[in-house]
């Protein structure tokens, strides 16, 4: 994901700036950090790209900064760490540049935390906002991502136009949180459809539907949706596009990753008192395909299908040798 918001966000501000603007980059694995900045030059000989070895130091280099991180540990650690993190090396700025500093941080993560790190960048002078995306690797490649921001009025009209070179929509959803607070709802859905729309493609299959057939069907009536639409787990059931599934499921929205937003969803639910039954049964699901296909973990969470059609396979088997056994 942050890979390719990045190419978005540097080639279409260096166009804008005519070539003047000035690039950091930083990346746990530095070798990912340079491989970028590797191909950036390549494709734009002459553009200023420096490759920071801590978040400290990107914030040193920068006047606006973008986080996209796998979830609440890491935003802590990158925020908060006394020798590596954004925060202790914003308060040894000078009053005007923590002033015009603004942090921009997209990953999905609890809804207190993201608050706690705005407090903290904003008590400073500094303006953050929390922007988590939606739109999948897919949507960050080709640029259509939906961001969504939680934070001031103003904090969100002086975000808007950067979000815009990595995004096509970009919602206001309220006060800091609130962005998280809708990415959390949002993926609460998508979790759950993807796990519908596996076992259906399953049942149409074990009817004897062909993939492409049935995927059509779907996506032209009421059960249209993304994940049948665009992120379809079976090979064959979109011939126009290319879905992880053409990929053995790489290159998507990772299991753990769409188990983590589940249980982020469970968390806040719980301490909302809203009842999530689908919400809870989809959470047991993907652990239980971490748990039990731990090769699935990374791979796009699509792969749910895939973990489904092995239970199936295996239930099947049991079928069989109790008919054999009978007899």
């Amino acid at each position: 994901m942050g890979f390719e918001m990045a190419y978005n966000l540097f080639s279409k501000t260096l166009v804008d700036s005519n070539g003047a603007a000035h690039f950091v980059v930083c990346d746990a694995r530095k070798e990912s950090a340079l491989r970028f900045s590797r191909n950036m030059l390549e494709q734009f000989p002459g553009a200023k790209i420096e490759v920071a070895s801590t978040p400290a130091d990107a914030i040193r280099a920068s006047q606006t900064v973008v986080t996209m991180l796998p979830s609440s540990p890491h935003v802590r650690q990158v925020y908060e760490s006394e020798a590596e993190g954004i925060i202790p090396a914003l308060r040894s700025l000078p009053s005007e540049d923590i002033h015009s500093t603004l942090c921009i941080d997209s990953t999905t993560l609890d809804v207190q935390v993201a608050r706690d790190m705005a407090a903290e960048v904003n008590k400073l002078g500094a303006t953050m906002v929390d922007a988590p995306v939606s739109g999948g690797v897919s949507g960050a490649k080709a640029g259509t991502l939906s961001f969504l921001v939680g934070g001031s009025e103003a904090a969100f009209k002086r975000v808007s136009p950067i979000l815009a070179h990595m995004g096509k929509k970009v919602f206001h959803c309220g006060p800091s949180g609130a962005g998280l607070g809708a990415k959390i709802c949002n993926n609460l859905v998508l979790g759950v459809e993807q796990i519908v729309v596996a076992e259906a493609m399953l049942l149409g299959l074990k009817l004897g539907l062909e993939p492409a057939v049935l995927a059509s069907v779907i996506n032209n009536s009421t059960g249209a949706c993304w994940s049948s639409s665009v992120n379809n787990p079976v090979p064959g059931a979109l011939p126009d596009k290319e879905p992880p599934c053409t990929r053995d499921y790489e290159g998507g929205f990772a299991t753990t990753l769409m188990l983590k937003d589940m249980g982020l969803a469970s968390e806040i639910a719980d301490a909302c008192g809203s009842p999530l039954p689908l919400g809870e049964a989809a959470e047991n699901i993907y652990a239980e395909v971490v748990k039990k296909e731990p090769q699935l973990a990374n791979k796009d969470f699509s792969s749910v299908y895939h973990y489904l059609r092995l239970a199936a396979d295996e239930e099947s088997r049991k079928g069989r040798l109790g008919q054999s056994e009978r007899m």
